[in-house]
């Protein structure tokens, strides 16, 4: 039971669904409440999705959450949000967006990030001097050289969680989370990238991003009387800061405290590790300074798709899964966990490459595409997810050997998201990345951290830290099984290989399908 008020509420904007969550002050979530919305894919390598249907998932899933806890909108002491990233809104002043949103896993400005890359301004050494068709400054160049009246009409240019903060407080203020991980912002270094963006000729767009820059926690303003109307809550709650939905998890997760490493696992999955200075000899991104927490630093790798290439396979190959979870009254993902659990480790043959949206990290290529080989006529459905489940597991460990020679090897992982519900999945990546795994009393650790915000934007803590300390308790640890290291690293072999024999083609077929 939890200990009384007050209680905060945390807004996490994920890919493919938003959440509201109830929070007490010792982290016991009280109530949860989602709604789901589309994605769309006008192109291949393209997503987009409708910034209304975040909001409308708002007013429908806070109220339900409100009545699932048991409280009145009068016991709501602060509130937060967080987000994808970079998801890019393009909107009026006042709100009104101008085109759909562009998703963060969006690889259309694939030539704009080349031609960013191609300066070698010394900014980005913040990015491990190469940047994504992912962050802002390629997708804002390829929006002005693409769509120019739409790009002349925005005042704005920001993020998905941007606008979300400005519906609810009615104020323009970025994150410097976000600005820094995503937008070549460096707080060590004179803030905005402005001699970066003069060198593309691009000076101009600093004046369609919000002039307020405002760390993770910090209040950024109240809720105003009509958000209140619309989302069932009082007028006058004070309004954190959010961030990136890992880096939210981060906090969710206590990895607030450098050696650290946080493993979010969700449609993608992000590895990050929270440092004391920065490692610029990486091929992953950042070292990104003051991020998460003054004076620390973080180096975050990226799997493009993981949780989403589960979720391809059961759609387009779990038909009997789902029938059978019908006839047994669970889950078709329990079926199928059930399936891949009876197949040995290393899926008798099977390697899979997770690049089904290009490679994030190490390789940092958006044409990189996805692969099976080693199939034949004996292989199933239970094959199939053990070798996702192992081939992401590979692409954490191919993170994790990169950090490990920059300079930064963790002993144990903290790890969240709606991968850790397959306790499979888990054993495998400990397994795989011959790692403790870390888990938390409250699983749900983005939108707790997102809480952890609103507790000490609204002055009931005294920063992020303390509240991540007192709100967040780690339960139970799952050791690696060393029986499986042999076959593994074996595999892990194989799946390094792979990309290089087959890169000439992955960019052909890239070519084909005009990306």
């Amino acid at each position: 039971m939890s200990n009384g008020g007050p209680y905060v509420l945390g807004i996490d904007c994920g890919t493919q669904s938003l959440r509201a969550v109830i929070v007490d002050m010792q982290g016991k979530l009280l109530a949860s409440a989602s709604r789901e919305y589309p994605i769309e894919y006008p192109q291949v390598a393209w997503a987009e999705q409708n910034a209304y249907d975040w909001w409308d998932a708002a007013k429908t899933v806070i109220p339900q959450a409100l009545a699932e806890a048991g409280i009145s909108a009068n016991d709501i002491a602060g509130v937060s949000v967080d987000g994808t990233s970079c998801t890019v809104v393009v909107t009026t002043r006042n709100g009104e967006p101008l085109r759909p949103v562009i998703l963060w896993m969006d690889q259309r400005a694939h030539e704009e990030a080349d031609e960013v890359t191609a300066t070698k301004h010394p900014r980005l050494k913040y990015v491990s001097w190469a940047e994504s068709p992912e962050w802002m400054i390629p997708k804002a160049m390829w929006l002005r050289r693409n769509q120019p009246e739409i790009y002349e009409q925005a005042d704005l240019i920001i993020e998905g969680t941007d606008w979300l903060m400005y519906r609810l407080t009615g104020e323009w203020a970025a994150s410097l989370n976000n600005t820094t991980c995503k937008w070549n912002y460096a707080s060590v270094d004179g803030g905005w990238p402005t001699g970066l963006l003069q060198q593309l000729d691009f000076s101009e767009l600093v004046e369609k991003w919000p002039h307020i820059v405002l760390p993770m926690g910090e209040q950024a303003g109240e809720l105003t009387k009509v958000a209140a109307e619309e989302l069932g809550l009082r007028p006058g709650i004070p309004v954190a800061q959010g961030g990136i939905d890992a880096y939210a998890a981060m906090l969710g997760l206590a990895v607030v405290h450098p050696g650290r490493l946080a493993l979010v696992m969700g449609t993608s999955t992000c590895p990050l590790a929270l440092m004391s200075e920065g490692i610029f000899e990486s091929r992953l991104w950042g070292p990104y300074p003051d991020a998460l927490l003054p004076g620390t630093w973080v180096l975050e790798g990226g799997q493009t798709a993981t949780g989403a290439i589960v979720t391809w396979l059961a759609d387009n190959f779990g038909y009997r899964e789902e029938y059978e979870a019908d006839e047994q009254g669970c889950s078709r993902f329990e079926v199928l966990d059930e399936k891949a659990a009876a197949v040995p480790p290393g899926a008798e043959g099977l390697v899979l490459l997770d690049y089904w949206q290009g490679n994030r990290t190490p390789l940092r290529d958006p044409l990189a595409r996805g692969v099976i080989w080693g199939l034949s006529l004996r292989h199933g459905i239970g094959h199939l997810l053990r070798a996702v489940y192992e081939g992401t597991a590979m692409g954490c460990r191919h993170i994790l050997e990169d950090m490990a020679a920059a300079g930064f090897d963790t002993e144990s992982i903290y790890a969240c998201g709606g991968g850790t519900r397959s306790e499979l999945w888990l054993q495998i990546h400990a397994d795989v990345c011959q790692k403790p795994i870390m888990l938390t009393e409250e699983p749900e650790a983005t939108a707790l951290g997102t809480a952890v915000c609103a507790a000490a934007g609204a002055g009931l803590y005294s920063d992020v830290v303390e509240a991540s300390e007192q709100m967040v308790t780690v339960t139970r640890e799952i050791e690696p099984d060393e029986s499986k290291t042999e076959i593994y690293d074996k595999i892990f072999d194989r799946y390094v290989r792979t990309y290089p024999a087959l890169v000439d083609l992955m960019h052909e077929s890239a070519a084909d399908t005009e990306l």
